[in-house]
């Protein structure tokens, strides 16, 4: 029930005490500022590694081969290993109900590429139709490489959009040519990609002529795959792991690697990485609510040593309430009143200070692993629980002292 003179007493208390009871205010403002801005940075954390997975697909899972580190059979360590179509068949043959995208790659750098009088030296990529889901491209213009063009051995491309806007200047390059050291190439697509403009500066065409056309026989630089979809996560990681451990053994049992060989085979799986993230960014956020929580804390000791403080002064003014029959859980109402009031408006205030801070400086943040940190409304939600509690909390003891002043005791005190 509303007590008029109860908020009376509790604003008057208050303005006795103005600089004492805004600094302890401060405290818990600061408290509660410092933790919504490190669950912020947190998110941001968040969006950021997401971000950064949106690159290429999500359970992908690439190969590619090096020099041996490791003699092996009577082979010396130094070999260069190299894969070809028939790694490439082998995989697909041996988990093809496993398997949801794949393609062979061949790459070449710093390809001299013509149209006109512009030129640029570029990233050519040999890839199958796959490859387009593979590395989470948009197609902005015409299509992608097809089976037809791999069966025919096209001479034909797929420029990335850095690679269109240089060298065709807005240009509709659809049905143009350009040339790839001096060999034409039919344009028939534009893509984008969410890597930005590094990934844009690639061009695309299919696997068997980019292996005929460059000398290359039936070389691969790298694989890459995907597999189908589970019910979970965990599910997932276990699949993609079990196929990425028993790829990389079948590829060292052809090649004549030693298992202990390090090098000579390297398989990455984004999931893999995507777990490690992942696990770190919540270690990372669980100490962010411990910082702030240990920062609000340190604020609540304050507020309850005002409130002890507050219990001295007015001893005798409760032992009075007492000898005329004031019950015991009415003196710690009053106690708690006040302390909830002062930590509530204060942590408000640092409240509605960090939200109006991120909102304004939030969206600019873009930093390799930290893209727009904010908070939600649960979050907010959270802070005010908390709030309420450390208020409980900061006026407990005070008030448990006070309701068991005895009134005799308290008459007596100076």
């Amino acid at each position: 029930m509303f007590n008029i003179e109860r908020w009376q007493e509790i604003f008057e208390t208050i303005r006795k005490n103005k600089l004492r009871t805004f600094l302890t205010g401060l405290s818990v403002a600061s408290g509660i500022f410092i933790l919504v801005i490190l669950l912020a940075i947190g998110q941001g954390m968040q969006n950021g590694i997401a971000k950064e997975f949106e690159n290429d697909a999500t359970n992908r899972i690439s190969v590619w081969t090096g020099i041996t580190s490791v003699g092996y059979k009577g082979l010396n360590p130094g070999r260069n290993i190299e894969m070809d179509n028939r790694d490439y068949e082998m995989a697909v043959a041996k988990n093809q109900d496993k398997l949801e995208l794949k393609s062979g790659v061949y790459s070449m750098w710093g390809v001299l590429t013509t149209y006109g009088n512009e030129n640029g030296s570029y990233r050519i990529e040999g890839v199958r139709g796959d490859y387009q889901f593979l590395e989470n491209e948009t197609l902005t213009a015409g299509r992608y490489i097809n089976q037809g063009d791999l069966n025919n051995f096209e001479k034909v491309a797929v420029l990335g959009n850095r690679v269109n806007l240089d060298l065709f200047k807005g240009k509709n390059p659809i049905g143009e040519y350009v040339e790839l050291t001096g060999i034409k190439f039919k344009v028939v697509g534009v893509y984008t990609d969410p890597g930005g403009e590094r990934e844009e500066t690639r061009i695309f065409i299919p696997l068997t002529t980019a292996q005929r056309v460059f000398n290359a026989g039936d070389k691969l630089r790298s694989l890459a795959f995907t597999l189908g979809k589970e019910d979970n996560f965990e599910k997932a990681l276990a699949a993609s792991t079990a196929f990425s451990e028993q790829l990389e053994a079948d590829l060292k049992v052809k090649h004549t690697i030693s298992p202990l060989d390090e090098r000579a085979v390297n398989v990455n799986n984004t999931l893999e990485h995507a777990k490690r993230f992942y696990d770190l960014d919540t270690m990372i956020r669980m100490f962010f609510w411990g910082v702030g929580i240990c920062t609000i804390i340190a604020g609540v000791v304050g507020v309850s040593n005002i409130m002890l403080i507050i219990v001295k002064e007015r001893t005798k003014e409760i032992g009075v309430r007492k000898a005329i029959g004031a019950q015991p859980w009415s003196i710690i109402g009053m106690i708690l009143h006040e302390s909830i009031f002062v930590t509530a408006i204060a942590g408000f205030f640092g409240l509605i200070f960090s939200l109006f801070l991120l909102e304004i400086v939030g969206p600019y943040i873009e930093m390799d692993f930290i893209r727009n940190p904010s908070v939600d409304f649960s979050v907010a939600i959270t802070t005010v629980i908390i709030l309420i509690v450390a208020g409980a909390a900061a006026g407990f003891f005070p008030a448990y002292r006070a309701a068991n002043i005895k009134p005799i005791e308290a008459l007596r005190d100076e």
